[in-house]
């Protein structure tokens, strides 16, 4: 089976580790396990509880215990309309895999994550792009999506909050893009993994699964929950879904391991405490990256609404490859090249990190930019 490079991560692989300031960063600063336990009102003696456990493979949908407090993430969703992945990653992979066949149609947002067009492709499917543009604020024209979603469409992807813009549809939206799938009978599926940054009100924003009866969220630990080092993640979504993906995760998953499984419980059951931390990182950061894009004379930006990514326009007669590769040779701060994601002429900057690493890079890229003449 062939599938092609995937763009996002064969970069972050080359340069990650060869950078001092990474702005390619898309998680909220990674919390340590001492700090988890201490938004959680616990301290190292509860580590102590692990001491019995069992190391067999758990519970192979997930534990009770984690599918609960998953699903009280969501209005209308049990714990067995839940199934544990591995990462977001894992439950995209295993949606795409389950519902997608050779020939069917399959429409997909563009700029996105490569996995929403890229797996079906390598399926065979009949794939079609709508692509977001910065006019409209990053968000989908409607009457350009009801032109691709024919009868024959069997899945539409979309994510939201979006990466790499941080684009956010409302619950109208949303429920404008459900009644376009009803009309065709398709599934939704929409990579929710950024949910829980947004940049008003509680952060959580509408869930597919809770607004249309074909519906399918995917999130995870790594993004607003800052846990990626967990690798967990989660599909929402009908019964029939969940018992089509149990059919292929047996096949490359079988279970995630029970200490991952310990500690995105202890942290989605201590939620409000972990998104409150996520968020006070995002909104600051946002704040400080506003005031920098207003000073800039070659860079523009559509302001996010939500996640912890930002798609910024630059003024230089240079692809954006050669841009972020001098950029992080002269200066040791990394961005993600537009090309990479499809953008060329963007290059995207992950602003949740350490708010003093956000200050300290963009002062850098500023150096940068007034050094190019």
């Amino acid at each position: 089976m062939y599938i092609d490079p995937f763009g996002v991560e064969t970069w972050m692989n080359e340069w990650e580790t060869k950078c001092e300031w990474n702005l390619a960063e898309t998680c909220v600063e990674s919390l340590t396990i001492e700090e988890l336990l201490q938004l959680a009102g616990k301290n190292s003696a509860d580590l102590s509880e692990l001491l019995a456990m069992k190391m067999t493979y758990g519970a192979i949908e997930g534990s009770d215990r984690l599918r609960n407090a998953i699903a009280a993430l969501y209005k209308g969703q049990s714990p067995e309309n839940v199934i544990v992945t591995h990462g977001t990653i894992g439950a995209n992979m295993l949606v795409h895999k389950a519902l997608v066949e050779h020939g069917d149609r399959v429409v997909a947002v563009v700029p996105t994550y490569q996995q929403h067009y890229s797996i079906p492709a390598s399926i065979g499917a009949d794939g079609h792009q709508l692509r977001l543009r910065e006019e409209n604020g990053f968000l989908p024209d409607l009457d350009e999506l009801r032109a691709l979603v024919t009868p024959e469409t069997n899945l539409i992807a979309i994510n939201n909050p979006n990466n790499p813009t941080g684009a956010l549809m409302d619950r109208a939206m949303l429920e404008e893009i459900a009644a376009i799938a009803s009309e065709a009978g398709a599934w939704i599926l929409c990579d929710e993994v950024y949910r829980g940054t947004d940049q008003e009100g509680d952060g959580m924003t509408a869930s597919i699964a809770d607004i249309y009866e074909k519906g399918i969220s995917t999130a995870g630990m790594s993004k607003a929950y800052s846990l990626a080092g967990l690798r967990l993640g989660w599909i929402a979504g009908p019964r029939e879904v969940i018992e089509a993906v149990a059919i292929h995760r047996d096949y490359d998953t079988i279970s995630v391991g029970m200490i991952d499984d310990h500690f995105a419980a202890l942290a989605l059951e201590n939620r409000e405490q972990v998104l409150a931390r996520s968020q006070r990182i995002t909104r600051g950061n946002l704040a400080i990256l506003e005031a920098w894009v207003e000073q800039e004379p070659r860079i523009s930006w559509v302001k996010p609404r939500s996640g912890t990514t930002a798609l910024l326009k630059y003024d230089l007669p240079m692809s954006s490859r050669e841009f972020c590769v001098a950029l992080l040779k002269e200066t040791g701060v990394m961005f993600t090249p537009g090309s990479a994601l499809g953008m060329e002429g963007y290059v995207r900057i992950g602003y949740a990190n350490a708010p003093e690493v956000l200050k300290q890079g963009l002062g850098l890229v500023s150096d940068f930019l007034a050094a190019q003449g």
